[in-house]
């Protein structure tokens, strides 16, 4: 039989090599028809006699990257309608009999009578990751690149397809937890140690070696298919088991705030599970799995953070009438942290880079930033000398700007001072080849008024990064009144380049990223003015979702950064765009106590040296503060609300001064860029989820009892009253192709 995402070949020993190449893919997926053709292989394969045995593989350099989530989302919707037409006995029992379709062909892999090898030739992930261990014996070829590893719960689901009941009859249980939960990728050597996979062998040797092992008389049961089978760590209720659930629960509460239904249902499915039979705990998991697809926050993970962020670096809101860019030189203006953190992410993805900055010293400390950077993944074993030499080589520091003549995009990362800032572009523009591109990475000053001292605005681009650049995944790019599309295309390709994801946003002061942030950060100073105690506004912030707490927040940014942010608005919208008290309260911290945040070692917590303990609010705070409230008083669960929503009212109003003008960018955006709850799905999807009608009514709740800063804008009114939804007012663009 013919297959399209699979070749089936028998050889005189009559091993069937099973190959998984999914035609017009870089990538093998599981979706609906290849489910299918797997479960008509394990058929096939296990009905004809001669076939003595099977070995599947990847036609391509990785294994699989899992299931096509978009799948999923089909599912929901068929849900959703068999829910409205037949009611919700056979919805649940038509979700539930879809979500499994994978775990039974998994089940019937490992039932069929014949011995079932994977051999692993790259990445396998998610439910290829569960296919190989449905295997009876997992052979791998050597590969630096190959991660095995389930990370659904990174986008609010858990491995449905026999992952949370064959992981911890495989390995220790408090592992096997870590892996779930944290869904972390390993390597092959700790996949090796783990007992996750049998022998490594060098790629040339992987089929054979495969082959082998099956006639050699390879064993076609699973370990826990055999009578008097034990767990790794023995029965649940044995001392070991009793030893571990309890502590795994306290984390899990620690670490989600019970935010997470997937990981619960982990915990769930590992604990009920290991205590049934194989088949009745594929069941069980298969309940829970169910059971989470239909949750809100499920739904709204898969769309932001695996299909909106597929779409967004896939490049859906790049000019298609623009032929694709590659920056092949960049340049860096400013060399201090931030941009010789950009310079150096830039070389990492093969960019030659020139730092410049005001004299040869400054321009060679930039640099020495990256060797410093490279120097620690060498001493990790995440890179080579080599790799090291050649990434020092693509960077050059230099004090002169005619280096500039021969880049392809410029960055300029100056101080934030708007004469420096002209100054530079005076020298600057003049030395651009045809077709070059400038871009500012300002943080706070709109680029409307910046562009204002550039010549050729058409070139002329916002974008900016994210600290620490290495490891924060988003770029805001800004677009300005009079920004052409080859500045955006190009933005968008070498931010693409570099393995970052874009949002594009109109300019605004401070943007998307920062105008949400900061209601945040504000709002924990609002609460502290109010005689909230500080723990107390940490703790409900993170139960709320975030991150951090908005004071540990405010002490990364830096206190004079945020003082300095407020003085500035001050200046040009006036004294009331800032809070007085506020303001009065960072001035006694920067400029009287010299508390500058983390920078320094004090802020809003007292740090210690290196290595020397954790930090501790500082215990001087309270005698700054007016007021001070009795926490037993206080309503844990508005104060939670009041975190989310007063970022939520922020991205509408983004949305309503056409700053956003697409909801996947203020979602992916909210959550990549600030954190915001990823439960949630992002700013516009909390509100989305919640209801437009319920959430205004919650908005004029907190406006009653807390002021301004809760009015939900006029758009918002209106879409409630119609019932919208952003997704459904401002339905994404198509991505290009």
């Amino acid at each position: 039989m013919a297959y399209k995402n699979f070749k089936v070949e028998t050889d005189a020993d009559g091993i069937a090599l099973v190959t998984w190449d999914s035609p017009g893919r870089s990538m093998n997926v599981f979706d609906a028809t290849t489910i299918e053709e797997l479960g008509a292989i394990v058929r096939e394969t296990s009905a004809d006699a001669a076939v003595k045995g099977v070995v599947v593989t990847s036609g391509k350099e990785a294994m699989a990257a899992g299931a096509d989530l978009t799948m999923l989302e089909t599912m929901n919707r068929s849900y959703l309608e068999t829910l409205k037409g037949k009611g919700e006995q056979a919805a649940n029992q038509l979700l539930f009999d879809e979500s499994r379709k994978l775990s039974l062909a998994f089940r019937a892999i490992e039932t069929s009578g014949k011995p079932w090898v994977a051999a692993i030739n790259g990445l396998a992930l998610g439910g290829a990751f569960e296919l190989t261990l449905a295997c009876h014996h997992r052979v791998a070829a050597e590969n630096p690149k190959t991660r095995l590893g389930l990370p659904e719960i990174k986008v609010g689901l858990f491995p449905g397809a026999g992952g949370t009941q064959r992981l911890p009859r495989i390995m220790q249980l408090q592992d096997a937890l870590q892996l779930l939960l944290k869904g972390e990728a390993l390597n092959l050597a700790k996949a090796r140690a783990a007992k996750l996979v049998d022998a490594v062998v060098p790629a040339a040797d992987l089929i054979t070696t495969a082959k082998d092992w099956i006639k050699g008389g390879g064993k076609a049961v699973a370990p826990w298919d055999e009578k008097g089978f034990r767990l790794p760590n023995g029965p649940v209720y044995s001392k070991a088991g009793v030893s571990t659930f309890p502590p795994a629960n306290a984390i899990f509460r620690r670490e989600t705030y019970d935010n997470y239904p997937a990981a619960r249902a982990v915990m769930q499915c590992v604990y009920e599970g290991l205590q049934l039979p194989m088949d009745a705990a594929l069941r069980v998991e298969s309940r829970y799995f169910a059971n989470v697809l239909r949750s809100k926050e499920a739904a709204a993970m898969i769309r932001s953070l695996f299909v909106s962020m597929q779409e967004l670096n896939k490049g859906a809101r790049r000019p298609q009438n623009v032929p694709p860019t590659k920056v092949r030189k960049l340049a860096v203006i400013g060399a201090g942290f931030m941009g010789a953190s950009v310079g150096y992410v830039s070389a990492q993805a093969g960019i030659e880079v020139v730092l410049i900055d005001r004299d040869q010293d400054s321009a060679d400390k930039g640099k020495a930033h990256a060797k410093s950077m490279i120097d620690g993944l060498v001493a990790k074993g995440r890179a080579k000398e080599a790799d090291r030499d050649a990434l020092l080589g693509r960077i050059t520091a230099t004090a002169d700007y005619d280096a500039i003549r021969d880049c392809d995009l410029v960055i300029e990362a100056v101080f934030e001072d708007r004469k420096i800032k002209a100054d530079t572009y005076a020298k600057a523009e003049p030395l651009l080849k045809d077709g070059a591109i400038f871009a500012s990475n300002t943080s706070t000053l709109p680029i409307n008024s910046l562009a204002e001292e550039f010549k050729d605005k058409a070139k002329f681009i916002g974008i900016h990064f994210f600290s620490p650049v290495e490891k924060m995944l988003l770029v805001e790019i800004i677009v300005g009144r009079e920004t052409g599309d080859l500045a955006l295309a190009t933005a968008l390709d070498y931010v693409r380049q570099i393995g970052k994801t874009p949002i594009v946003v109109n300019d605004s002061r401070g943007f998307f990223a920062n105008r949400c942030v900061l209601r945040f950060t504000a709002e924990g100073l609002e609460m502290l003015m109010e005689g909230v105690p500080p723990a107390m506004i940490e703790t409900t912030a993170k139960m709320a979702g975030m991150p951090v707490g908005p004071l540990s927040l405010s002490d990364e940014i830096a206190l004079d950064l945020v003082l300095k942010i407020m003085k500035a608005t001050e200046a040009d919208l006036g004294a009331n765009a800032v809070d007085q008290q506020q303001k009065k309260l960072m001035v006694e911290l920067v400029e009287k106590l010299g508390r500058l945040g983390r920078k320094n070692g004090k802020g809003f917590y007292e740090y210690p040296e290196k290595g020397k303990g954790q930090k501790r609010l500082w215990a001087g705070l309270g005698e700054l503060l007016p007021r001070k409230l009795d926490p037993d008083t206080l309503d844990v669960e508005e104060l939670k609300q009041r975190f989310l929503v007063v970022q939520a009212v922020e991205a509408a109003r983004t949305v309503e001064d056409h700053v956003i003008t697409d909801p996947r960018e203020a979602d992916v955006g909210s959550i990549l860029g600030f954190g915001f709850a990823p439960f949630t799905g992002g700013t516009l999807s909390y509100i989305d989820f919640m209801g437009t009608k319920a959430f205004v009514e919650l908005c004029h709740k907190l406006e009653a009892k807390y002021g301004s800063r809760f009015t939900p804008p006029k758009l918002l009114v209106e879409m409630a009253a119609k019932g919208e939804t952003f997704y459904g007012r401002f339905p994404p663009k198509k991505t290009a192709a």
